[in-house]
């Protein structure tokens, strides 16, 4: 696990050695171990290296291939290294060191870009070929490691973080207003935009490509991966199914095993994490596990269910781990949001500070951590969202229930009140077809509920869960720590996106006999709380971790802010928020924007995602524009 960078003159001046230096510095936290640099002509690649696997300097990045046509700057982890190695051994090829880097080289001087259907794992990647001239980038199927490019005039640089690509003297900082309004209706950026004009993130599942030779050099996107929630053709015995995921979860665990250094795992009280340390615990005696807490003295309501220590000790004491807590106070996400709002670089999904806090404990004791990420993506985890549009008429009937639930921040009538000082800029911009762009790609024939279902899954994985893996990369890299995510094994999500929906949800059928626009009808019960998801995880996991976490309630790890916001750091809210020379007031409406976080403050309405992203905005603004 490490950090990129690297650029491209495209008016053919010589890169220059400082510049590049610069970038690998502004990356420095991602990669302590190492750093290193490789320039040919208008060309140059950098890289700072994590050591995990083969920590001896034979793993030195840039990587230059045995043929000397190639030259690599990569990041992340291939877990299917070794079988991919004894493949390429076969084919000719031989190693030089132990790394799995080594292997990724190879395998694209070999298989070219089919290369990438072929790892297991999670990664991002730069490839310069000195013989055509040519630059390739890359990014793993679900988006696990962030890829970032820019081109301005004659300047194309890429990097793990913008922060990498604003190292650069020459790049002009514009907030990219479109991408600002897609954030504050759905608290997330589904298309490939960030904040700052001109730079985009490379799509998940895709590549990039740079021709030098072309008479006018520009990157040409390929999709070569997505996802595909459907129903089986053949259903198989409900046993059957059971017996397989069993055996792929197992693999999928022990292959995120490898190491060469302490690995550890994330523990709180519920199952996925739970069930990932019950199995690594069997091959790490005394394994190392990691929770934070949450005062809540001052929480009120369903916050009081939000800390989860005592069912984390409870599983730590059942799998012997070696076991740290952490306890997040009021006022501790006021301390850390310069730092956190740096490393994260634009805000994105939910309110991230207690990821932070959970890596920076974990980076004491450890260089790798497993994450229960994915579980719920995977297997339904969040049964209310999904019925909300289970009894939709087509497509575009789809669009307008499932647009409407993920509008998170603010209404579409509230958008224009506080983006008015802008509204000329932005105006043109309908977020609804963003919305629906998600599926531009996908087949979108929905004859059964089931289909809807899975249109849900495809969503989710495509938006949500690729924002949270942004922001655990960042958070994690923070503190040079490596991130894993077993249920993104890819065996384990081709078995995931073929279980049938009546295998991970289990009132569909009594959900699909309710008529939803019946007054005093029962629906609501299954937009709250329930254990109705993943049902077929929950019985497997039943084979390692007590009933009374399988069966529980879904519960996400959130801290009590709703509270808080009104309580103990309603001071710093009003002094951030309320204070005339803020810096979003250039771009928001100022007396829209003190309404609506005027009414969380009184307990009139739970605002405490919109408080969140006003003041990451707030900050980042502070330290970008």
């Amino acid at each position: 696990m490490c950090g990129i960078a690297g650029l491209i003159n495209l008016d053919r001046s010589p890169v220059s050695p400082v510049i590049l230096q610069r970038m690998t510095d502004a990356i420095a936290h991602r990669g302590p171990d190492g750093e290193g640099h490789w320039i040919e002509d208008c060309v140059g690649l950098g890289h700072r290296r994590l050591a995990i696997i083969d920590t001896s300097p034979a793993g030195h990045q840039p990587m230059i291939s045995s043929s000397h046509r190639y030259v690599l700057a990569y990041n992340g982890e291939v877990y299917n290294y070794r079988e991919l190695r004894a493949e390429l051994e076969a084919a000719g090829y031989w190693f030089r060191s132990r790394t799995d880097s080594e292997v990724v080289l190879n395998a694209l001087a070999h298989w070219g870009t089919d290369a990438l259907l072929r790892f297991n794992g999670m990664l991002s990647l730069a490839l310069w070929d000195r013989r055509e001239q040519t630059l390739l980038l890359a990014r793993d199927r679900f988006g696990i490691k962030p890829l970032y490019y820019a081109q301005q005039g004659s300047l194309f640089a890429f990097g793990s973080e913008q922060k990498a690509i604003l190292a650069q003297p020459a790049f002009e900082r514009r907030l990219d207003k479109a991408a600002l309004l897609e954030y504050f209706t759905f608290q997330n950026i589904f298309t490939d935009r960030t904040l700052l004009q001109d730079i985009h993130l490379l799509p998940a599942g895709h590549y990039a490509t740079l021709d030098l030779k072309a008479s006018r050099p520009g990157v040409r996107l390929t999709r070569y991966w997505d996802y595909r929630f459907r129903e089986p053709d053949r259903k198989r015995d409900h046993e059957e199914y059971l017996e397989e995921l069993d055996r792929l979860f197992r693999q999928a665990v022990n292959r995120q095993l490898v190491s060469d250094v302490e690995l550890g795992a994330y523990l709180s009280g519920g199952m996925d994490s739970g069930s990932i340390t019950a199995l690594a615990s069997q091959s790490i005696p005394n394994l190392k596990t990691f929770t934070c807490g949450f005062d809540l003295s001052s929480a009120s309501g369903i916050e009081l269910s939000f800390d989860e220590r005592a069912k984390a000790e409870a599983m730590s004491a059942r799998f012997k781990t070696e076991h740290y807590e952490m306890v997040l106070k009021a006022g501790d996400m006021e301390r850390c949001l310069p730092t956190l709002a740096w490393h994260l670089e634009e805000p994105r999904v939910g309110q991230s500070y207690p990821n932070y806090y959970a890596a920076k404990l974990a980076s004491k004791f450890v260089k790798v951590v497993l994450s229960g990420s994915g579980g719920d993506e995977l297997f339904g985890g969040y049964p209310w969202r999904y019925y909300r549009a289970a009894n939709c008429q087509g497509f575009e009937d789809y669009i307008d229930h499932y647009y409407l639930y993920w509008q998170r921040l603010v209404s579409n009538s509230e958008l224009k009140r506080m983006f008015a000082p802008i509204w000329a800029d932005v105006g043109n911009v309908w977020t609804r077809d963003i919305f629906r762009d998600v599926f531009a790609t996908h087949d979108n024939s929905l004859e059964r509920p089931e289909d809807y279902i899975n249109h849900s899954l495809y969503f989710e994985a495509k938006t949500f869960l690729h924002g949270l893996f942004v922001v655990e990369d960042k958070l994690s890299m923070a503190h040079g720590l490596e991130n894993r995510v077993p249920f993104m094994d890819t065996d384990l999500v081709d078995f995931a996106m073929q279980c049938p929906v009546g295998l991970k949800l289990n009132n569909l059928a009594e959900v699909l006999r309710i008529n939803e626009n019946e007054p005093g009808n029962k629906q609501g019960q299954y937009f709250q709380k329930t254990n109705d998801g993943k049902q077929l995880l929950r019985e497997m996991m039943g084979r390692y971790i007590p009933a009374s976490v399988t069966q529980a309630e879904k519960q996400g790890f959130s801290s009590p802010d709703a509270s808080w916001f009104k309580g103990e750091s309603i001071d710093f809210v009003r002094r951030v928020l309320f204070d005339s020379n803020a810096r979003i007031f250039e771009v928001l409406d100022r007396t829209g924007v003190r309404s609506l976080v005027g009414e969380h403050l009184r307990g009139e309405e739970n605002r405490r995602l919109l408080i969140w992203s006003l003041l990451n905005l707030e900050i980042w603004m502070q330290e970008t524009l």
